[in-house]
């Protein structure tokens, strides 16, 4: 007898790669997102490894070699007290990537949780919300940030949540409206035809399907709470002296921008660059998970 053939079931779907990983793909397909996050890594590295990079202490003075020019033992020259620049500017990433990473991370805290409740329920807790929001919105975030900062005082702790607070309503406008769309879907449809109870279906079904233009945010987000962080201790309401953060350098040299130019021109090299790479990754991030390229 002739073993029966077996016929390929054409009925399952075939297994496709996840979103994750083509949005992965299409990310390291754009050089400029590849170089921002080639520079973020190099810059994590830089505030990882700073005692065994820096070449001396950052808080070091030395008034006999005050103000010298790039040298062989100062590379990028010293300020009006003989600190080592270089060694400052290594220890100020650890401060400037901290300042962005706590402000996003405390302004998604606060405004994902209210656009997610808001875009949920809708009603007078949506229109509630979003008036809160649309007066939160009315004041430019540093001009808020700078309130916030002078009513709980000067620090960089106090910065880290002044800016957090001021960007916490662009999280929850755009939470929002992915939860309005979200809501409508079959799967929302489903888990309410079963029984689910309401944060479940919001934890679980809703909040994993609206994080791509979160991460977006986030990352994007990161860059403008470091510049905000280095506006604010510019004017003196941020890191206090002798904290190494960038902001701070360029305030302590702007006095001497004729005399010894070296000491704002590095620092405001590094905040640049720094936002540049922050942009170019979130750029990438935004075209890679964008869903009108979904295919």
């Amino acid at each position: 007898m002739s073993q029966p053939t077996t016929v390929p079931d054409t009925t399952k779907p075939q297994r496709s790669e996840g979103l994750w990983r083509k949005s992965v793909k299409r990310l390291f397909k754009n050089p400029g997102a590849v170089i921002g996050l080639a520079v973020i890594v190099a810059l994590v590295l830089t505030a990882i490894f700073a005692p065994v990079l820096a070449p001396h202490p950052p808080n070091r003075q030395d008034p006999l070699r005050s103000l010298q020019a790039p040298s062989a033992e100062h590379r990028l020259g010293t300020d009006q007290f003989g600190r080592d620049i270089l060694s400052r500017l290594i220890y100020g990433t650890r401060v400037s990537l901290r300042v962005g990473l706590v402000a996003v991370g405390i302004a998604a805290l606060i405004g994902m949780p209210l656009g997610l409740v808001a875009g949920y329920y809708g009603g007078w807790i949506d229109m509630t919300i979003s008036r809160v929001i649309d007066l939160m919105l009315a004041f430019p975030g540093i001009l808020l940030a700078l309130v916030i900062v002078s009513i709980l005082g000067p620090s960089l702790f106090n910065v880290m949540v002044a800016v957090g607070v001021a960007a916490s309503p662009n999280y929850a406008r755009v939470v929002r409206g992915s939860v309005l769309a979200a809501k409508e879907n079959v799967y929302v449809e489903s888990a309410r035809a079963i029984g689910a109870y309401v944060r479940g279906i919001m934890m679980r079904h809703i909040l994993p399907n609206i994080l791509a233009p979160v991460i977006v945010l986030a990352t994007l987000g990161t860059a403008g709470a470091i510049l905000s962080a280095a506006a604010l201790s510019f004017l003196g309401l941020g890191a206090q002296p002798p904290t190494a953060e960038w902001g701070a350098m360029l305030s302590e040299g702007r006095n001497y921008m004729r005399l010894a130019w070296w000491i704002t021109t590095f620092p405001g090299i590094a905040i640049m660059v720094t936002v540049l790479a922050v942009n170019l990754l979130g750029d990438g991030l935004r075209d890679s998970l964008d869903v009108r390229l979904r295919t």
